[in-house]
């Protein structure tokens, strides 16, 4: 049995993280929030994926939600977004004991067909055998060929604030 125990540990896990993102134009602000982000982390290499379906973005207006999926990042074309990264600072985690941890996080972030380098701090705090992974993050559309139409250009921002969070628990 504890080998079982020592297994279902090996790698923490949750398909309902969250993702919030925040653009700020001059007449313009774009925000929506996901709630099924699935993210896998592996404490003892510090392997951490992230993966978002774009049609599961909630927006307050629907309209927005209808330009974000055709318009922008084309949903149908590319339906999902994927982080691939390394805590590059892993042994400084303590993944079995309660406290907060600063993770230094690199990685490659594919949205819209293109990838590219991410590298931010993050926060894992552990709590109770569970893990809450937080970051936040900056990205610019046109870097992932995210393109605004030039009739909106003045009132829309390139700049998106990516906020994620995520209650993992050990994989069983």
């Amino acid at each position: 049995m504890a080998a079982a125990t020592t297994i279902a540990q090996d790698k923490y896990f949750t398909k309902s993280g969250s993702i919030h993102f925040l653009s700020k134009g001059a007449i313009e602000i774009i925000q929506a929030d996901h709630r099924s982000v699935t993210c896998v982390l592996d404490p003892k290499t510090g392997a951490i994926q992230f993966a978002v379906l774009m049609k599961g973005f909630e927006f307050k207006k629907a309209l927005m939600q209808e330009h974000f999926n055709e318009d922008y990042v084309e949903s149908d074309k590319y339906p999902k977004a994927e982080f691939r990264g390394q805590i590059v600072n892993n042994s400084d985690i303590a993944y079995t004991k309660d406290g907060v941890y600063t993770a230094h996080v690199k990685g490659k972030l594919t949205l819209h067909g293109e990838t590219k380098d991410v590298e931010t701090n993050g926060k894992i705090t552990v709590k109770g055998g569970k893990l809450l992974a937080s970051s936040d993050f900056t990205i610019l559309m046109s870097d992932y060929n995210i393109a605004i139409p030039k009739l909106v250009k003045e009132n829309m921002s390139n700049t998106v604030t990516i906020t994620v969070n995520c209650t993992l628990e050990p994989l069983k």
